[in-house]
């Protein structure tokens, strides 16, 4: 199968998390900004969240009504609303995250302006596939019951030719990358503050692997590290 090339692009505290209320502190605005500005940088073909981190970070955990879809007849298979030369691909597996739109529209042109793309189990039920049908959201099924994380990555390759996408989190989608071993580089800007005790790890349940130090800069109270796989 062929995949795009990787990047985990994360802010984490100096203790190693990735969500929390650190991240809304003041002393975590610099940093924050460095994030933005790095992830302008790398500019992928797409970047991706799990559904966590797509309803906090851009649909205000908003909930469809799917109701009004229950016996709506659509055809089996993947969905290509269109095609577009930037993607928001949204790992979700049974299409919860409640889009209002098809694209996303944010003042921050690293994410303005990028089709969204589901990636979903087979087992989704399918008002909510006529509901993402019903405003032009792309969708591609990756699994029956459980993700199968390098179906979905040959899928966006050869589907939306994504050669480059920009993994953001959050923990647990990070750490399912991580374990499959699909993880080219990490990005990480160092925040100069410790998170409390229920922020989450950049990787939930890593297994062991080895990367090395490419490129390294300090921004204001902030370091950026850039880590490639090792060996490579």
């Amino acid at each position: 199968m062929d995949r795009p090339y990787i990047i985990c692009h994360m802010t984490q505290s100096i203790d190693g998390k990735v969500t929390g209320d650190f991240l809304i502190h003041p002393d975590c605005a610099d940093s924050v900004e460095a994030y933005y500005e790095k992830n302008r940088q790398l500019k992928g073909d797409a970047f991706a969240c799990g559904r966590i981190t797509m309803e906090g970070s851009f649909t205000n955990h908003f909930h469809p009504d799917f109701s009004m879809f229950e016996n709506i007849e659509i055809p089996e298979g993947d969905f290509i609303a269109e095609k577009h030369d930037y993607y928001a691909v949204s790992f979700d597996r049974h299409g919860n995250v409640g889009w209002t739109q098809a694209r996303i529209y944010d003042e921050d042109s690293g994410y303005d302006n990028c089709h969204i793309i589901e990636v979903l189990c087979e087992d989704t039920p399918k008002a909510h596939l006529a509901y993402y049908r019903n405003i032009g959201v792309s969708y591609i099924f990756a699994g029956k019951h459980e993700m199968n994380l390098k179906l979905a990555l040959d899928k966006l390759y050869h589907l939306f030719d994504i050669k480059k996408l920009l993994l953001e989190g959050g923990s647990v989608i990070n750490g399912a990358f991580e374990r499959e071993n699909l993880i080219d580089e990490i990005s990480l800007v160092i925040a100069p503050i410790v998170a409390d005790k229920d922020g989450l790890p950049l990787f939930h349940e890593s297994t062991l692997e080895s990367f090395k130090l490419a490129e390294f800069e300090k921004i204001n109270q902030s370091v950026w590290l850039r880590y490639c796989k090792k060996g490579e």
